[in-house]
């Protein structure tokens, strides 16, 4: 006969657990649903973000900029010394011709000098040193060891700069490349934020950077603040015909410029010499109060002042800002000043 059995029916406990768990998958599910859309950035917070990337990667620009400078007088200096080490062989060998033509003569004569044949054989410096040798050689002869002794000195004190010159210059291209490298991160973590937005927003933040590029372009009313000297109004102005050029991280111009090197050639056009950086340009002149400023002046900003331009007069400033921006006048109170400097 078969059983009719009743089925077993789940335990009131289990039941509450299993609702339980379900309860909770559907609230984190309709939790995670509610929040995705609030992790994406708004327009305004990837603009903050952008804008405090190019900031960091403007510093790391002037950081590029001290390195490259650095490589290239190196390079300068270690072609001179090699150039000096050159020539200074071909002296040396000229003096042992030299030596050799007395050998020579003392051979024709009867016999060469046992010290001379000593030094030819090999490094004179053990017999200079030692009286009894002097005694034996010719005025002539001794004058032409001396010559050779120190011209040996010369050129391995040179050889040995040179040495210590090529390993800074490895060193500073080793920083190169570390600070380029650290531009680009910057600037590709930037495109990355910008790659967030929607088409839409894109094109906003692109109109908002050419209003501002547009109106800060055009003329400004600078007031009539003079100019701090001939030569400064003159690289000022130089600075000014470069007004809408884009600013582009190590450029010195003429088709774009960064920071330091806007302000670098707009002296270079008036004679003027200044360092590359704006750290370097800092340290030149004399430094003056925002109350005593004049146009033309350079103007620092920041603490560690990685950001120059040059004083446009009336509170304004004419500089090359940053990525995606253009060379353009900008109030003075947008960034936080530092001092100025009156080259």
């Amino acid at each position: 006969m078969a059983s009719h059995r009743r089925p077993k029916q789940p335990s009131r406990t289990r039941v509450t657990v299993l609702t339980t768990a379900a309860a909770a998958a559907v609230a984190l599910s309709a939790n995670a649903a509610n929040a995705a859309p609030s992790e994406k950035p708004g327009k305004d917070e990837v603009k903050a973000k952008v804008d405090k990337l190019y900031e960091q990667a403007e510093q790391a620009t002037e950081k590029y900029n001290g390195a490259k400078e650095k490589q290239q007088k190196l390079q300068k200096e270690i072609s001179t010394i090699q150039d000096n080490v050159a020539r200074g062989q071909e002296e040396l060998n000229k003096l042992r011709d030299g030596l050799g033509s007395l050998a020579t003569a003392q051979y024709r004569s009867g016999g060469i000098d046992a010290s001379v044949q000593l030094f030819l054989s090999s490094n004179p410096d053990d017999y200079l040193d030692k009286a009894s040798t002097l005694d034996q050689l010719s005025g002539q002869q001794v004058d032409a060891l001396k010559k050779i002794q120190d011209k040996q000195r010369e050129l391995a004190q040179e050889r040995a700069e040179a040495t210590e010159k090529l390993k800074d210059l490895s060193a500073t291209r080793t920083e190169l490349g570390n600070k380029k490298q650290e531009v680009q991160g910057k600037l590709a973590e930037a495109q990355k934020l910008l790659n967030t937005l929607t088409a839409k927003e894109k094109q906003q933040l692109a109109e908002q950077q050419q209003r501002a590029n547009r109106s800060s372009t055009e003329r400004v009313d600078l007031g009539d603040t003079p100019p701090a000297s001939g030569r400064a109004s003159a690289a000022f102005s130089a600075a000014q015909s470069q007004i809408g050029k884009p600013y582009v991280y190590g450029a010195t111009g003429p088709s774009s410029f960064d920071c330091s090197g806007l302000t670098s050639w707009a002296y270079a056009q008036a004679g003027v010499s200044i360092p590359r950086t704006s750290e370097a340009q800092a340290n030149i002149g004399t430094r003056v109060g925002m109350s005593d400023l004049k146009v033309g002046d350079l103007v620092f900003f920041y603490g560690d002042l990685h950001h120059v331009g040059l004083y446009a007069g009336n509170g304004q400033v004419l500089h090359a800002p940053h990525t995606g921006a253009v060379v353009r006048y900008e109030a003075i109170g947008n960034m936080p000043f530092q001092f100025g400097v009156r080259v």
